[in-house]
């Protein structure tokens, strides 16, 4: 007899195709966001659950999971949405998909870099109105070019961004849990502390995990720490930023321009960005290409799998 496995969102036909020759698989055809009850309801009877970061599967969720669950697979790299020591508590292995999305991700993050730098947002709201006349001094932005990249952190996401963003002729500069070896570090500058990062960072790509630690990482005393005029992008998760102190920070000139693929509350945002043209925004787009999304349903196919007929899987965050 085939396991059951209940799966959140949608994902891609072929995705959903090898999820159903695996398993006896309940698929999200409507792509509804499930509330945490319906989620409950759904789980009942079911060996697995792949979820998204749309799912909020906290203590109270885990513990309201029938006992035949065994592992929820994430389909993300984050684990942010679930309650990892609660469902450790419960013997529930959780997974997620690293690697797979680490180049496209990079990619997001050097366009937020140019978008930002270059006024973008701005450049496109001209184009629609209808209403702008070149002259020497019309959108003068930023260049990349001989400027200086501060990336806080330097996994696999900020390793790649530094690699596209050398090509622009940016010098690195980067702030990690440790120190990187020299063959990974490539040239790129380490520094000890927020102070001595955020000071020579023209423009702050934002790519370390979401914890405690790192939670409103960009607040009104940190801010202090840019040089005047910098730019802040942000890739990893809108937990890092306090979204009132870097609105202020924008209006007060502090800072030139953000760029942002998270935010808090998504889809909601910030009214304050919305008022700001110097804000380059986007829809969470970091792993939105074809290969990526088939990768990552792919890995959490396979995570899930291994799981249910071994109890083991390399990618368990648990």
């Amino acid at each position: 007899m085939k396991k059951k496995v209940l799966i959140t969102r949608k994902l891609l036909r072929s995705n959903e195709d090898r999820a159903n020759e695996l398993w006896d698989a309940k698929l999200n055809l409507n792509d509804e966001v499930y509330s945490q009850q319906k989620l409950i309801e759904l789980s009942q009877g079911c060996d697995g659950i792949l979820s998204s970061l749309t799912e909020k599967i906290d203590e109270k969720v885990i513990k309201s999971l029938p006992s035949t669950i065994k592992v929820i697979s994430n389909f993300a790299v984050g684990f942010g949405n679930i309650d990892i020591e609660a469902a450790k508590k419960k013997n529930i292995v959780v997974t997620n998909t690293p690697d797979v999305l680490t180049d496209a991700t990079a990619e997001i993050a050097m366009l937020l870099i140019l978008g930002a730098c270059r006024r973008a947002a701005e450049g496109i709201s001209y184009v629609k109105k209808e209403n702008w006349k070149w002259s020497a001094d019309f959108l003068i932005g930023k260049q990349l070019n001989g400027s200086r990249l501060g990336i806080l952190g330097m996994g696999r996401i900020g390793q790649a961004l530094a690699k596209l963003a050398k090509v622009f002729g940016m010098e690195i500069h980067y702030r990690n849990r440790s120190k990187l070896s020299k063959e990974k570090e490539m040239g790129a500058k380490y520094h000890e502390n927020l102070q001595s990062l955020f000071s020579v960072s023209d423009v702050l790509a934002i790519c370390c995990p979401a914890t405690n630690e790192t939670k409103n990482i960009i607040n009104k005393e940190t801010l202090e720490y840019f040089p005047t005029g910098a730019i802040i992008t942000n890739v990893a998760r809108g937990d890092m930023i306090d979204d009132d102190a870097l609105v202020q920070a924008l209006v007060n000139r502090k800072i030139y321009a953000i760029g942002l693929d998270v935010y808090k509350g998504e889809p909601k945002i910030h009214n304050g960005y919305l008022n700001q043209p110097n804000a380059f925004i986007l829809p969470h787009l970091g792993s939105a290409t074809k290969k990526t999304r088939t990768d990552m349903a792919d890995l959490a196919i396979n995570n899930l799998n291994e799981v249910l007929n071994t109890g083991k899987c390399t990618n368990r965050v648990n």
